[in-house]
Formats: C-alpha cells, structure tokens, sequence
C-alpha cells in the first residue's frame, strides 16, 4: 500500500522537472522542488516505519531525531555566524547600512526569541493578540517565501548553457575611481572564460558589455568593462557597448533591443555574480529576452549579506502581492480585535 504512496513525490518530481526545463527563472521551481521534497521524506518514513527491518527503521528514524535535536543548536549557531559575518563585512567593505543586513537580520531573531521566552506579548491587553498572531502569521509566510527562493536560487546555479551562443551579455555593477573593481572583473572574466570555450568548438560569441554611467563615474561602465576585456584579448570586432542602462532591468532590455536589431534570432546568455544570478534571470524574463545566466563567484564573507539584500529585492519585485497578503491578515486580525472589544 505505502508503495503506492511512492507516486505521489514522484509525480511532484515530474511537475518539477517539466517546470525547471521549460523555464529554470521561477521562484514556483523551488516550491515544487521543496514539496516534492517533503512528500519523499514522509514516504521515506512510511515505508520505513511500516517495513519489518529493524535496521531500516533505524535507518530512517536516527537521522530524522537527530535533525529535530540539532535544530535549536544550528539556529543559535546561525544567528552567532550572523553576527561574526557582519563584524567581517564592515571590516572590510566599510560600515554602511547595507553591509549590516545580517547583523540586523542577527538582532531580529534574538528580538523575536526574547519576546517569546518571556511571553511579552501576553502582558498585553487581550485585544491586542490577534494582531501578534497576525505578526507570526507573516514571519511563517515569509519563511514559507524565502525557502522557496533559496531552493529557486540554488537549483538555477546547475543551469548550464551551451557552447553555441550568439551574445553574452555582462551586467554592470559600478566603477571605482573610473576603474573595473574585483566584484565586476569576476563578471567580466566569467564571460571571457565561456567565449574561450565557445571559441574552441565554434565560432565566437560577441561580448554586450551593459551598464551607463552613474552620477559619480567620469564615463559609462560599458567603456570601462570593453577596456578591460581588450586589455584581456578579447577581438574588438566581437564586443559591443550598451551604455545607457542604470539598473539590471534596463541591462536586459536595452541588451535586447541590440540583439534583435543585430540579429532576427539568436542564443544569448548574461553573466553576472552568483548572487545576483537568479535575480538577474527574473529580469531578463520581465524584459522578455529569452537569457540564462551564469554566475562568477563571489567571496564567501560577501555572499550572506548579498543573499539577503537579493531577497529583499525579490520581495520588492512581488511587493504587490505581499502587501495584498499581509493586508487581508491584518485585516482579519483587526475584526477579531474589535469582536473581543465589544465582548468584553
């Protein structure tokens, strides 16, 4: 009988797949792939609890104990990391509001488990606890979203495009003293490194480099990003400038607009960092350009703090949505506080 359950995740794996291959650029991707998951792991233990091995069993059972035991240690562990990273950016990047996301992303969940350890929330009058339920509701839901997103975000780092594209597009991502910086050098060498692949097998891609200039920037990020690929040894009859974009989205619309005058149909792929990577992907599907992308490395003290600066961004992508979700909760939230009010 528990065999015939075995469908059920198999099926959600199909639906995954079929939805990945038909385009990886959705956050649904690691929804189906984190319900697939969940419903594997029930079978898993279906099966196992019902079967007569008792090595088995124990097989299944330990990890699953173990896991739910380590949990209260890898939080504390994670909100420890949290603050040690953030001690680590600001060394290095400097203290700015955005390098202290995760020390407030750190400072937020000790705020959160303090109000829950010493019930603050129930020495408030009794009108007043719908809207804290309401509270926990939303954290639950953007937990709910941001494991979604990082399943969505991991997945499409296996995307690999093939060795036949007409155009790689490199994202922008700012100058310094009127110089290509680390952070953009690793986009522009992603890049270099697949037309060097390409260029063995087939002919050449050209190299869109995409970015204007900002209002502190002596001339626009695509000169500055051509220079350097040239300097590398990059023809300069297979690059290209796109000068007039100030954000990801306008990298891949005004990309686009080259390429369809250029050329009726052709292969494209971007390059930008693995943090941006998938984020980068939504925008191209926004402009309509049917682009993959493909990520440099980021260093690893640099990454949490972007991770969650991306997240940010995607929620403000889909700000819409949340606003009308978070809105019908408070909504409800207030009725419930009004109807005790009048009761009591």
């Amino acid at each position: 009988m528990y065999l015939y359950l075995g469908i059920i995740p198999l099926s959600l794996f199909i639906i995954f797949l079929i939805s990945y291959l038909i385009d990886p650029r959705k956050i649904i991707n690691g929804f189906l792939f984190n319900f697939f998951l969940i419903t594997f792991l029930t079978f898993c233990l279906a099966v196992s609890l019902s079967s007569e091995q008792y090595i088995l069993k124990l097989a299944i059972i330990i990890p699953i104990a173990a896991l739910l035991l380590l949990i209260p240690f890898a939080i504390v562990a994670f909100t420890v990391a949290l603050f040690l990273n953030a001690r680590t950016l600001m060394r290095r990047e400097g203290r700015r509001f955005a390098n202290s996301l995760t020390l407030l992303l750190g400072l937020a969940i000790v705020a959160y488990f303090i109000i829950g350890s010493f019930n603050l929330t129930g020495r408030f009058p009794l009108e007043f606890q719908p809207f804290f339920a309401a509270t926990s509701f939303v954290i639950m839901y953007f937990l709910f979203h941001v494991s979604n997103f990082l399943s969505a975000y991991f997945l499409y780092q296996f995307n690999r495009p093939r060795l036949h594209q007409d155009f790689i597009i490199v994202l922008g991502s700012g100058l310094i003293n009127d110089k290509v910086p680390p952070l953009l050098a690793s986009r522009i060498n992603k890049a270099i490194d697949f037309y060097h692949k390409q260029a063995k097998v087939t002919t050449p891609p050209t190299i869109i480099f995409s970015g204007g200039q900002g209002p502190n920037e002596g001339l626009p990020e695509a000169e500055a990003m051509q220079k350097y690929a040239l300097e590398k040894g990059i023809p300069l009859k297979h690059t290209m400038q796109e000068n007039k974009s100030v954000n990801t989205y306008e990298n891949m619309l005004f990309s686009k607009r080259i390429m369809d005058s250029l050329k009726p149909k052709y292969n494209s792929i971007f390059t930008t960092n693995n943090f941006h990577l998938f984020r980068a992907g939504l925008y191209a599907r926004q402009a309509g350009l049917n682009s993959q992308g493909i990520g440099a490395k980021t260093a690893f003290y640099y990454w949490p703090n972007a991770m969650i600066r991306e997240y940010v961004a995607i929620v403000v992508m889909g700000k819409k949505r949340h606003l009308i979700i978070i809105s019908i909760v408070f909504f409800f939230a207030a009725l419930l506080s009004l109807l005790i009010y009048l009761v009591n």
